[in-house]
């Protein structure tokens, strides 16, 4: 402790002392020592701060840089969710971009594909020639009218095919007021081209004590690349040689006419850049004539050249031909890539094919309906052949965009440019493409020709795009545009539509597993990735809140003048929902569609090889009727119903004047909706199609209590039950026969349906021939059922000329547009008792 201490002292006297001479320097020294520390001291803290500042550098630059990617990648996926749309599916495609070219598939390379025309041909092909008919008749009106597209307002007494086989000929009669116009054609093979044809057109007078002159025009356009040159001789088109890509050099023959008196000939010459203007040109360069010099009767002639100034070559050929009636003319397409040609096929060589065709079609049609051991008589097969006829003679080829918008877009953007092969509701009204529609259509055609309907059916599905929705109308092409009025063009990716293609899809399944020809394996794998997707659309936009419901979207929450919103997506448009639409709506119809797509993606899976056990548990769950019951079966009507908040008491009324409006100040004037008890959560219970989709696609067990409730609600005269089918809503309905707004009449509200009563048929057929308790119930319905629907449509028929889109309930009298020949034509099918 002492030695510590003393240390302790030594050191602080030490440190006390005042510093000699070498202490002097050590402190000098140490001096400086400390100013150069502080020197690296500073040197250190500028690095530091350097660092820092650097480190703070790097990192805004690592941030600005990550911005900028961040901002790219946002960019990016902005213009990606918004091409999403417009982007195809990525999976091979099922029709080939040649799969429809003359050297893959001559048979049906050219066809009656311009549905919207009274008569007409092209090809498949984007860019195809087109020919086409157009008549007047002469010294009626100043001026006659033109015949060109399919309208109603033309009325004619009655149009369409009598005959035609999808693929090599089709006879047609057209019946005007004064004359009868029959159009034929005839194709025949060769060649590298797609063969040649022929068409003939005749015109007969009603009253052979009438004179009746008639002017028939038959034209030639280039819708694309190409050259078209007219052979000329005496004012008369003799001939015009063409040449495009497709179809290499072609020649189109004018024979000269036969039977007619007083046959004179003109042409046209011109050059028009829209097809779909073409009757438009062909009008106005129309002049008049004297016909008979010795009497002053004007009739109208085609004015010759007429090419404007600056114009491109001529691309639009007319050859007209005037006479008193009878008249008779044929029309002959050449392809110079046939060497083997004996002779040119028209006169009698062309009787005699036709004839060939017409003993083959007959024969075709008994071995495949076989409605003589039907016990039908000759005009009910008449009529059954008819409307068969004109089902595949409507079948068009279109290529173009679709116009389509999703929730990402501000403004609509163009599908991509593709091909569709489809038959189509009605050549008057809707001659393009309808999804929902397609799927009944194929129902006959695949009875027809299986063949045609895989065909349609592979365009529809390569029309999917990345996200597994296909666009519900398709508006392909300048023809088909202009008849479309503009609030209906834009496509929008959260509406669906039912997918019926289902349902010619199951019976194709089944010919196809038990068939050795590997293109049917290959078809099932092709079609299958499609199905899937489509399907997993479906059930991820159209699911509803409760696990295992669905709901259509596209309804509109916020209208004021709709009595019931519509549900165009449902494809039962004003057919009464919940009133109020929102996000807790259960739709019974959507249900039952995903429950029948399960199933067939089940069995397709199954043959495949594939993973079919989701399938087949997603149908089990759907098909369970204790769980359908639970979600769609309203105890108090004790029948399947939709369920959301909804109101009976909802009226249409005039609005009244605003308050202070000035004299003769405009005001809206058009009725608005009054709901008078407001709506409540609940099923929506008004009888109709809606509630009977559990038992028309067969999801009720045979031995439910439900069924034998339903069968016997559909004898009902005061609900369904009429003379001459089931109607679309009961008689009791609050909606029935309403309008649902002040200008839109009443379309899914008491009128009979005849793909609707197909598919109760079905039904009816079904549960008559299984076990079960009600089997005769189901099997009485049925037949009476069904000759109803039969009846009715055949007698219509032979009164109007028509087969028409819908039935009065009241009367039976058609309904809607004309000629229908799409799925009212499935009465060939009830006729046949092929379901």
């Amino acid at each position: 402790m002492v030695k510590h201490r003393k240390r302790q002292q030594h050191n602080t006297n030490a440190h006390n002392r005042r510093p000699n001479q070498s202490e002097n320097s050590a402190g000098v020294e140490s001096q400086n020592e400390s100013a150069s520390q502080k020197t690296k001291h500073k040197q250190r803290h500028k690095r530091t701060l350097d660092q820092s500042h650097q480190r703070k550098m790097a990192w805004l630059i690592i941030f600005v840089l990550a911005m900028m990617l961040g901002g790219t990648i946002y960019m990016r996926y902005q213009i990606y969710i918004q091409e999403l749309v417009a982007t195809p599916l990525d999976v091979p495609k099922m029709i080939s971009h040649n799969s429809s070219a003359p050297t893959v598939n001559p048979e049906k390379f050219w066809g009656t594909y311009r549905s919207n025309l009274y008569f007409g041909l092209k090809t498949r092909s984007p860019t195809s020639p087109v020919v086409g008919l157009m008549w007047l008749e002469q010294a009626t009106m100043m001026p006659p009218p033109i015949r060109h597209w399919c309208s109603q307002d033309d009325r004619l007494s009655r149009y369409g095919w009598l005959k035609h086989d999808g693929v090599n000929f089709g006879i047609q009669n057209i019946e005007e007021q004064h004359f009868n116009l029959t159009t034929s054609f005839v194709k025949q093979p060769g060649g590298e081209h797609g063969g040649d044809w022929t068409a003939r057109i005749s015109a007969i007078p009603k009253d052979t004590n009438r004179p009746v002159i008639v002017s028939l025009m038959f034209y030639v356009a280039l819708d694309g690349q190409g050259s078209l040159k007219p052979n000329i001789a005496r004012n008369r088109m003799e001939s015009v040689n063409g040449q495009s890509i497709e179809l290499g050099n072609f020649k189109i023959s004018f024979p000269k006419a036969r039977n007619g008196t007083g046959i004179k000939y003109h042409h046209l010459i011109s050059y028009s850049s829209r097809l779909e203007k073409l009757k438009d040109l062909l009008q106005n360069s129309m002049r008049t004539d004297s016909f008979d010099k010795g009497r002053t009767i004007p009739y109208f002639t085609l004015g010759g050249r007429l090419i404007p100034r600056d114009s491109p070559d001529p691309n639009f050929m007319v050859h007209q031909v005037t006479a008193q009636l009878p008249l008779e003319m044929d029309v002959v397409f050449e392809s110079e890539s046939r060497y083997d040609r004996h002779s040119s096929l028209q006169g009698e060589l062309y009787t005699h094919r036709l004839e060939r065709f017409s003993k083959s079609f007959d024969d075709k049609f008994t071995e495949v309906f076989n409605l003589e051991k039907k016990r039908y008589n000759v005009p009910e097969i008449y009529f059954a052949k008819a409307a068969l006829s004109n089902m595949v003679g409507s079948i068009g080829y279109f290529y173009g965009s679709s116009v389509v918008k999703s929730k990402y877009n501000k403004e609509p953007i163009y599908y991509w440019p593709a091909p569709l092969y489809t038959a189509v509701p009605s050549r008057s009204f809707f001659p393009r493409g309808f999804l929902w529609d397609e799927g009944f259509h194929n129902l006959l055609i695949s009875q027809w020709d299986p063949e045609i309907s895989k065909d349609i059916i592979a365009h529809w599905l390569d029309l999917l795009n990345a996200e597994g929705w296909i666009p519900r109308e398709q508006i392909l092409g300048v023809e088909a545009s202009a008849r479309v009025p503009e609030e209906f063009v834009v496509q929008r990716n959260e509406n669906a539509n039912p997918p019926t293609l289902f349902l010619p899809l199951q019976r194709l399944i089944k010919d196809m597993t038990t068939s050795q020809d590997p293109r049917d394996k290959q078809f099932l794998k092709s079609i299958f990735p499609r199905l899937k997707k489509w399907f997993s659309w479906f059930n991820t936009t159209q699911v509803g809140n409760e696990p295992l419901t669905y709901y259509w979207r596209g309804r509109d929450d916020q209208t004021k003048k709709e009595l019931n919103p519509k549900t165009l997506t449902s494809g039962l448009d004003d057919y009464p929902r919940a009133s109020h639409p929102n996000a807790k709506e259960r739709h019974v119809d959507l249900r039952c569609w995903m429950a029948l797509a399960s199933g067939i993606l089940s069995d397709i899976a199954k043959e495949l090889g594939e993973n079919w056990k989701e399938y087949e548990a997603t149908h089990s769950v759907l098909s369970d009727n204790g769980l359908l019951d639970k979600l769609h079966w309203s105890p108090k009507k004790q029948r399947y119903s939709d369920y959301g908040l909804h109101s009976d008491r909802v009226v249409l009324v005039k609005p009244k004047p605003p308050k202070n409006l000035q004299p003769g100040q405009p005001y809206d004037k058009e009725k608005i909706r009054e709901v008078k008890i407001e709506p409540q959560m609940q099923f929506v219970e008004s009888f109709g199609y809606v509630s009977l989709f559990p038992f028309m696609l067969k999801i009720v067990e045979p031995s439910s209590l439900k069924l034998y409730k339903i069968l016997n609600d559909l004898t009902n005269t005061d609900l369904l039950w009429t003379n001459y089918g089931l109607r679309s809503l009961a008689r009791n309905a609050p909606q029935y026969q309403k309008r649902n707004t002040e200008h839109d009449p009443p379309y899914w509200r008491g009128a009979i349906w005849i793909n609707m009563n197909y598919l109760t048929l079905s039904a009816l057929h079904h549960y008559s021939n299984i076990p079960g308790p009600y089997q005769q119930l189901a099997n009485g319905i049925y037949k009476d059922l069904r000759a109803n629907v039969v009846n009715n449509l055949i007698k219509e028929y032979y009164r109007t000329g028509y087969i028409y889109e819908q039935y009065d309930d009241i009367s039976g009298e058609g309904k809607g547009c004309h000629p229908f020949t799409g799925w009212s034509a499935l009465v060939v099918l009830i006729m046949a008792e092929k379901y």
